[in-house]
């Protein structure tokens, strides 16, 4: 037999085709086809926070919008992931529904699926039929104008949330997010741009203040320590709610050996066993152990969205941004940072609002335009950047920051960005050790250190040069080495600091140290090895041995104008400095011909010229010609006055030297107002401690006794 046949099958039947004879049995088991959420009436959270803490504020403007008569309105909480938008929302929920007497509807809308099975079932809780779901489920209806269809005709007030809805246009494509006259809309992301929430009201989330912060970790595990142990925890967890929840559940989760909240903080900090996002990831099982409650995973689902949108290179520039501290980074940093292919110049820009938009990181309002991102989030990002792209991330990163800092800065005030990229020169050598990067990468970031040091410590801040010249060494010489060049410059600058702030038995030790290994490894007449002997002679003339001090500058003195000339401002400066220790007639004569050589070459407002002029009045004072040398100290006090400010140290040690050859002259009423403004500025710059400002009060006060007698 031959010919064709004409057949239909519909719903499970389906059709059979064969020569000969057939028989055939089927049984089809019809059961539910729902694939929508168990329930929308229950927020959908993986752990409820045990308090609310902090978000005050935003709680009450919040209540508010569910009492009695209110609604109409959208409610945007926005802000990075694990800020705690969902444990607001959860809160506000439960008042609605409680309190508030009102309909709670809970919704998903991370995704189209989980969205629309979602306001399907908010659909039924208001009232659809089966026939009206089952057409709009097949398309043969509009289902988000049937949602808001029963929304509008609810017989009691709702409040509405959709959660964790960070890719609006999934809301927008669907006319999802609508406002009614019956209740409250409540949405959570993590996209904070205003344009995709017209006439909402927008409500931003950040970390918690440091109080609240600790109690979120007394919360979770009362008995794991003190206030002040969870207070420096949340600190080092930059106070951000997800890993503070991390860190709680994990200390209340333990049972065979349970730690204290010291012993947290010190694994975090440890270095040794699990890196802190590893550890922060196994208190996960408290929070319902899924991809947004891991630190290691939160942050790629937005990076996601991103690629999704078309900016892969937004995780490019959030891996760039790894490579620095979570302090505000000026955004002038990243003019003209590209990688190549992956990330061209063209494209950060786009890039960058990418990551705004998802509050991946936030802009800062400060006399400088920064922009600041979570410590948690870089680190974790850092955590995972392929070790095929840790290379050129740091070299970019250490290209940018050397573009910033003066490669030699002067005297007096820097300018604002100097002192903000402190913590990230810091942050950056650090990651640069860690990724176990190249030789030059890592000496490209210790130039960026030494830059900075010098910057700071000529800035008068030597406490904060010390602290940033000792960790840069501590980061580095491992690396390479006590005998590099850049390791020398840094560890000179440390031994100068410690040599301001007093410590001069400590700068004397170093500087032996650092000239040994200068004069071993460079030549005992390099340009370092002669800067090293001019820093070392300080702290030996503040001990008492003057002649070593005499002796190492008058080598450098000499070595530099074998080197550089006698005009070059090296060697005049070093000039200056053997000027300030001797009061021999010759030096005193080579004294005026220095300050002739200063005006002359540099002009008579340069630091240089006026370091010349102080030193020359000093000179002149202590060889017993105080007249003579009266006007060249006026002349040294009122330029680095007009210069730096009255605070300056320079400015201060110009006016002990001032006050001393008034004194010398016996003009005990001018030299005692000096002297008493000397004390006043070296107690609030080194402390009342320090041993310059003891040596000023003493001089004050055999000043105040002479006049006094006078």
């Amino acid at each position: 037999m031959s010919g064709s046949y004409d057949a239909r099958a519909e719903g499970e039947g389906r059709i059979y085709q064969a020569s000969g004879d057939q028989h055939i049995t089927e049984h089809h088991h019809h059961g539910p086809d729902w694939t929508g959420p168990d329930s929308v009436r229950r927020p959908a959270v993986g752990r409820a926070p045990v308090v609310l803490r902090d978000r005050a504020g935003e709680m009450d403007r919040l209540r508010a919008a569910v009492e009695p008569g209110a609604g109409n309105r959208v409610y945007v909480l926005h802000g990075m992931g694990g800020c705690g938008k969902t444990a607001v929302a959860y809160t506000l929920f439960h008042h609605a529904t409680g309190r508030a007497g009102r309909v709670g509807l809970w919704v998903n809308a991370s995704d189209p699926a989980s969205l629309r099975a979602g306001m399907l079932a908010v659909a039924a809780d208001r009232g659809a039929s089966d026939g009206e779901l089952m057409g709009a489920r097949s398309g043969l209806r509009p289902a988000a104008d049937l949602v808001w269809h029963y929304l509008d005709r609810s017989d009691r007030p709702w409040l509405l949330v959709l959660d964790n809805a960070d890719a609006p246009a999934i809301l927008r494509d669907g006319g999802w997010l609508r406002t009614s006259p019956t209740g409250t809309v409540v949405v959570t992301t993590r996209q904070a741009a205003a344009h995709w929430w017209p006439g909402a009201e927008l409500l931003q989330f950040g970390v918690l203040p440091r109080e609240d912060a600790a109690l979120v970790l007394r919360d979770l595990a009362p008995h794991a320590g003190s206030v002040e142990d969870a207070g420096e925890v949340a600190d080092r967890l930059g106070r951000l709610p997800l890993a503070l929840t991390l860190a709680g559940g994990f200390l209340a989760h333990q049972v065979i050996d349970p730690w204290t909240l010291a012993d947290y903080g010190r694994r975090l900090d440890s270095g040794t066993g699990p890196d802190p996002i590893e550890l922060l990831d196994q208190g996960a099982t408290a929070v319902g152990n899924d991809s947004r409650h891991l630190l290691s995973r939160t942050w790629q689902l937005s990076l996601d969205t991103l690629t999704g949108q078309g900016l892969p290179e937004a995780g490019h520039v959030l891996r760039l941004l790894a490579c620095w501290a979570n302090d505000p980074l000026p955004l002038a940093i990243l003019s003209g940072a590209e990688l190549g292919p992956e990330l061209p110049a063209s494209r950060v820009e786009t890039a960058l609002r990418g990551l705004l938009d998802h509050s991946l990181t936030e802009l800062v309002s400060r006399e400088l335009r920064c922009l600041r991102t979570h410590g948690v989030l870089l680190d974790s990002v850092a955590r995972t950047t392929p070790a095929g792209q840790r290379e050129r991330l740091a070299a970019t990163a250490s290209r940018l920051l050397l573009a910033a800092l003066p490669e030699v800065p002067d005297r007096g005030a820097q300018e604002p960005h100097v002192t903000l990229l402190a913590p990230h020169v810091i942050a950056l050598l650090r990651r640069a050790v860690v990724w176990e990067t190249g030789r030059a990468t890592v000496e490209a970031a210790a130039e960026c250190a030494r830059r900075l040091v010098a910057a700071v410590h000529l800035s008068g801040d030597y406490s904060a040069a010390h602290t940033l010249g000792s960790e840069a060494v501590e980061l580095v010489s491992p690396r390479l080495g006590n005998d590099n060049v850049l390791v020398i410059g840094l560890r000179q600058r440390v031994g100068h600091a410690l040599y301001r702030l007093g410590r001069f038995q400590e700068s004397e030790a170093l500087h032996r140290q650092v000239l040994e290994d200068c004069e071993r490894t460079l030549g005992p007449g390099a340009p370092e090895t002669l800067e090293v002997c001019i820093k070392l002679a300080s702290p030996l003339f503040n001990l008492g041995h003057d002649g070593d001090a005499v002796s190492l500058l008058r080598r450098a003195a000499e070595g530099r104008h074998r080197l550089f000339g006698p005009d070059h401002p090296l060697t005049l400066l070093a000039r200056s400095a053997l000027l300030e220790l001797t009061t021999t007639p010759d030096e005193i004569a080579a004294g005026e011909s220095l300050v002739g050589d200063c005006h002359r070459v540099l002009g008579e407002h340069h630091s240089i010229t006026l370091g010349a002029e102080l030193a020359y009045a000093r000179a002149l004072r202590v060889a017993g010609r105080a007249k003579d040398a009266l006007p060249h100290a006026r002349a040294a006090f009122a330029g680095y006055v007009r210069r730096f400010g009255h605070e300056y140290p320079i400015a201060l040690s110009a006016r002990l030297n001032l006050s001393r050859a008034l004194a010398a002259l016996g003009q005990y009423g001018e030299a005692v107002e000096h002297a008493e403004a000397l004390v006043e500025g070296r107690t609030r710059t080194l402390g009342p401690k320090h041993p310059w400002t003891i040596q000023a009060r003493e001089e004050r006060d055999q000043y105040r006794r002479t006049h006094g007698g006078t």
